[in-house]
């Protein structure tokens, strides 16, 4: 298993992957950034892992990242190979720079499984806002070779699964959708801690990687709204994470006049980050992707945390009687939705319930882990054509 741009000890994806090979007896190394709790996150799991990477903002820092990964990735590769071997290679996106290694792959008759989490071209075109260019075409062009060469493509909802059929050329039926819920028996809502609210009536709540794509900004524009035009200043906002759009974030809140209700406390492990959960009155998924399926939305139905969001489709999909939508871009609408509902407990509770529902019933790893190892295992032992694509 192969990941680059985090270590396994935060990728909650691979954990629950490589954890439930591990249950069904498999035998797992994961290749990815080095972390001090990488060995300790998943019990069983061989790591090998390499310094990371010095972080950089422009196109130019990126390709030295990619290009340092890959070759670092490959040094280990060859060390599996050598050593105990290998069947199945799962690499992960985003980005999708593992094609000089998927092709050599594919020629010692090795098995590969593509983890189609998210789209590099957008991401690109999210942070530069640009959709030409040779460097966007060069995305382009790994994400379908990356797709073309795998011989199972896993993808975490149905917007990703069209763009593997559209723009990779993928066959349906080398398609699996796998969702990405949480563990049931991890998130169990909890106590409330009133010394996370920073002394006000009100929390909520944003938790996950921060990066330009994610629509922080658009929450800190609603959350200026909420407090200088509707007079709303009884809620604190905190945002748990990291990521290279932080500072940018805080500058931003500072020239909204909002810094007394914000706060950025960092990266926070589990346990924390569901403490947070449990003591908020509400999330905030302002995503403006429409072909992402948010991870912290699953993560506050599983804690019984109803959101505001932006009304795009993969979010409605999701979350449906979970959330609360605005249009999109709208952070006006966005800020009078939080407003309405600090202000209505009743409401709150009934959404809180119905995402939690919706997580026990369908969304959990629980309900997702079989479907994966059934896509794993039937790529190990079946018989594969020859590209396991449509012209």
């Amino acid at each position: 298993m192969i990941v680059e741009n985090v270590p396994l000890a935060r990728d909650h994806r691979l954990r629950k992957q490589a954890g439930s090979l591990l249950e069904a007896g498999c035998s797992v190394t994961v290749i990815c950034r080095r972390d001090g709790r990488n060995r300790d996150c998943v019990p069983g799991a061989r790591v090998l892992d390499y310094p990371a990477p010095r972080d950089g903002s422009g196109p130019l820092a990126f390709a030295w990242e990619y290009l340092y990964s890959v070759v670092m990735a490959g040094f280990h590769l060859v060390r599996v190979l050598l050593g105990p071997g290998v069947d199945v290679v799962q690499v992960s996106s985003t980005p999708d720079v593992y094609v000089p290694l998927l092709a050599p792959l594919r020629l010692l008759r090795r098995r590969i499984v593509f983890d189609f989490r998210d789209l590099s071209p957008e991401m690109f075109a999210a942070r530069f806002g640009r959709r030409s260019g040779p460097i966007y075409r060069t995305l382009l062009l790994l994400e379908r070779a990356s797709l073309r060469l795998a011989d199972r493509v896993l993808v975490v909802n149905r917007s990703l699964e069209r763009v593997a059929i559209v723009r990779g050329g993928v066959r349906p039926d080398r398609i699996s959708i796998v969702g990405n819920g949480p563990l049931l028996s991890r998130v169990a809502r909890r106590p409330a801690r009133p010394d996370l609210r920073g002394g006000r009536a009100h929390l909520c709540c944003w938790v996950g990687m921060i990066g330009p794509q994610d629509g922080v900004d658009l929450a800190l524009r609603s959350i200026a709204h909420l407090v200088h035009e509707l007079g709303r200043t009884d809620c604190s906002f905190v945002f748990v994470g990291v990521g290279d759009a932080v500072p940018q974030l805080r500058e931003l809140a500072a020239h909204l006049g909002i810094e007394d209700w914000v706060c950025f406390p960092g990266w926070a492990e589990e346990d924390l980050v569901f403490d947070y959960l449990s003591s908020a009155d509400l999330g905030l998924e302002p995503n403006p992707e429409d072909f992402v399926s948010p991870v912290k939305a699953m993560e506050y139905m599983a804690a019984g945390l109803p959101f505001v969001a932006f009304d795009i489709l993969e979010t409605r999909r999701l979350a449906r009687g979970a959330a609360a939508f605005a249009p999109l871009m709208d952070v006006a609408a966005f800020a009078h939705l939080v407003d309405e509902l600090l202000d209505d407990p009743r409401r709150r509770a009934v959404m809180g319930s119905s995402g939690q529902r919706l997580v026990r019933e369908s969304i959990a790893w629980e309900c997702q882990r079989e479907r994966y190892l059934a896509s794993v295992c039937d790529v190990d032992r079946g018989a594969r054509t020859p590209t396991g694509v449509r012209p």
